[in-house]
This record gives structure tokens, sequence and C-alpha cells, in this order.
């Protein structure tokens, strides 16, 4: 079956998405790692004010913004269609802070050319390195100016759960139950929903949309552990150290050299998991060095959790006085198996894609969303593309075909969840 959604005219979403993706950016949402609170920089608190009065303004009645700033806009359901089950649609509002995401300056380009793209600082987009980009000649993409990173993640699934509701409002022939509009703050700090209480959501089922490329569905994603080592020496001064010393910052490099080059996230893709130090700092009486741990597995993310103990040991041994400390905590564990467990959902999900013209594949996600913490809450919340790439950097780019294909399929899985 090939839905009438599948005929909606790209044009019709284009500027609706693009208009709302530009406004989105302007926002600076920053996430910060090292902040305890909910949100964790006062930028996503702008956001959040900004769609509750874009969700009043398109005509909704009941949104909330809690007091740690997760916005929930209701998208009344069809007559005759209340007593249908509720889902979900879900995107953050926060950008990571591994690149600059202050004052971003987005170039909208109408119609590619499919020619090298040079950027501020000597950066570039060149298609003949991305198959991806190549893709796109003669099409609408947007793309960093190389000073900061774009905000695709996920601003581009906010936009494009905006524009869904915009388009259903405004066309009440397509027929559908309840729907959440949900965005939370600081998913980039993997925190894993912080605050929320599933009191807040009628929802039995969600979707985040906070992927990649055109087709790509995720219902797999790692588990994950993030870990702070501590590092304890003796100070003395270095011309009376012989026998005396203990360096903890030299101790850090050392257990940083411990590190597998082979499990790391440069050395790894698919299924393999990684290590990886994000940060390591430190002076002669105390070091610190925080890590990621990520596995599909959940045997093998702690079999990566009990390696950092060992390494730590073999710090202590080489250096004799010093001490080592691992604290390790989990951040969000693989969805795949309580995903299957509801099989409705993802079949919904893949007869959406189908309907609309979308060839789709279900592949793992080499990270985390919050629709992970949502399935371990007992919410299956399968991922979808939003059409963003290179996330996390300063050559983020957007296809404005496969955001106007995510919002189509969002509206036709809307439409799904309305049949009797």
């Amino acid at each position: 079956m090939i839905s009438p959604v599948k005929q909606i005219d790209d044009a019709v979403l284009m500027d609706s998405l693009i208009s709302r993706f530009l406004r989105y950016i302007r926002v600076w949402t920053s996430s910060e790692h090292k902040v305890e609170a909910t949100p964790s920089t006062p930028g996503q608190w702008d956001l959040a004010k900004l769609l509750e009065e874009e969700l009043l303004a398109l005509g909704l009645k009941e949104v909330t913004v809690t007091d740690h700033a997760y916005v929930i806009g209701q998208l009344p359901a069809s007559p005759g269609k209340e007593t249908f089950p509720a889902i979900g649609l879900l995107a953050h509002m926060d950008t990571s802070p591994d690149a600059p995401g202050k004052d971003v300056k987005a170039r909208v380009v109408k119609s590619y050319d499919g020619k090298k793209i040079g950027l501020v600082g000597g950066l570039f987009l060149d298609p003949a390195l991305e198959p991806d980009l190549a893709g796109q000649c003669g099409k609408a993409i947007i793309h960093t100016d190389g000073t900061t990173l774009l905000g695709a993640d996920d601003k581009a699934g906010i936009a494009e759960i905006m524009g869904a509701a915009e388009y259903l409002l405004a066309h009440p022939e397509i027929e559908h139950g309840p729907v959440e509009l949900i965005f939370t703050p600081d998913e980039e700090t993997g925190k894993g929903l912080p605050e929320f209480s599933l009191e807040l959501l009628k929802s039995r089922a969600c979707y985040t949309l906070d992927g990649g490329p055109l087709g790509e569905l995720e219902i797999e994603c790692f588990n994950a552990y993030a870990a702070e080592v501590l590092f304890k020496g003796k100070v003395i001064h270095p011309g009376t150290a012989r026998g005396v010393l203990v360096n903890a910052a030299l101790m850090a490099g050392c257990f940083a050299a411990m590190l597998p080059r082979s499990e790391s996230p440069e050395a790894t893709d698919g299924y393999y998991g990684y290590y990886c130090l994000s940060a390591i700092q430190g002076n002669h009486e105390t070091a610190s060095a925080g890590l990621i741990l990520r596995d599909f597995d959940a045997q093998g993310i702690l079999r990566r959790v009990a390696a950092l103990e060992h390494f730590a040991k073999a710090v202590e041994a080489q250096f004799p006085g010093g001490k080592v400390t691992v604290n390790a905590r989990p951040q969000y564990y693989n969805m795949r198996e309580k995903i299957e467990a509801s099989p409705g959902v993802l079949e919904k999900l893949k007869a959406a894609a189908s309907n609309t013209g979308v060839n789709f594949k279900l592949k793992p996600i080499r990270g985390g969303t919050d629709g992970s913490r949502l399935t371990e809450l007992g919410i299956p919340t399968p991922n979808i593309f939003t059409g963003g790439r290179n996330y996390h950097s300063r050559i983020e780019w957007l296809s404005v075909s496969d955001m106007i294909a995510a919002c189509r399929l969002v509206i036709e899985l809307v439409r799904l969840w309305g049949e009797p």
C-alpha cells in the first residue's frame, strides 16, 4: 500500500522545516558534562520556552514545561479516535559540547552543485570523501560554516516533529489517535532522563527522531558506562625526589597508554565496542581521567569496567605509594530486547517507511538516545533518521530532502497508529 501521505508536496514541508531548523539552531543549547543540574545550561531553557510558545501558537491546549525543562505537548486525537493508544515523538534540545555551539552560522544551499565546499579554518566538505554528500547533487543541503557545529543533532529532529504536528493540525482529514510531542534536555551528557517521570506521559510507545541518513531505523544501541579515574600521588621537590616522588600526572599517562588502541572509537565500527578517553588532567599530587565505555553486549560492558580496575592495579604496581580509584556508573542500556518484546511498535514504523516510499534498513546506534532510557523504563522507543551527517563536528551538514522524508514518515506513522 502507498499511503496518500506519500503524495504530500515536498514544497509544502520544505519551507516550514528549513525555517524552523534555522530558528532553533540560533538558540545556544550546548550542554555540559560536569554540571549535575538539569538542564545543565541556561540556553536549553530558552529553547524550551520557544517550543512552548510555538506549540501554543499551533493551537495545542495542553502544553507542560516541567521544572527541569522537559517540554510535553498533547496533540489531541481526531474525533472518535480518543481511545486509541497514545504515542510519543521525542527529540532532544541540547547540542554536543564536543565542538563550539554558540553563534551558529548555517549556510543553506538550495541546489547543491556536487563540488567541494570550503569552510572557515581550512575545513571542507568533499563529495569525493563523502558518498552521502555526492548523492545530494541537485538537492538542498544545510551546512555549518566551519566555526561551530550545525546542531542537526538534534534540532533537525525537533523541526521534523514540529513540522509534522503543524501539518496534521492543518489537515484534519488525516485521522489519528492521541500524540505526545516530547522535547528533552541534556541527552548529550548521557544522563538518561534525570528528573523525568513516566507519570507525565500517556504514551505506550514512543519514537525518537535522532538518527542520521535517510532510511536508517534503529532498535538497538550500546550499553554505556561513564568512568572517572582518580590518581593520588606524593609530592616533593623534584631536586630531592629520588625514591619519594609519586607523580600522579605520569600515573594518569601510564593508565591512558594501557587502553587498547584497537578498541578505541577511531578503530571500531559496526558491533565493536570501545574505550574512549574523553579528558585527562592533573599535576604531581593529583590527576584524573574521564572515560566512556561502550559495548552492545551486556557482559562485554562489564568486562570493560573490570578491565579499568585491572589497569588501575597495574599502575599502582608501577608507582609504589600511589593510589588509583575507578568510579564507574551506567548511563544507558541496549534497548533491542525490550523493543523486540513489543513487535507491533517496530512493525508500524516499518509500514510507515514502506508506505511513504522510504527504503529502510535496521542498523545499530553507535551511541544512545533518550529512547534507550524510555525503553528501559517500559516504553519501547525505536529511533528514526533525521538526515544529519558528521554530528558533533565543525563539518556537520544536513540533507533537506531527508528531513522531508522523515517528516512525511512521522505523519504516516501517526496515521497508522490511528487505524483500527
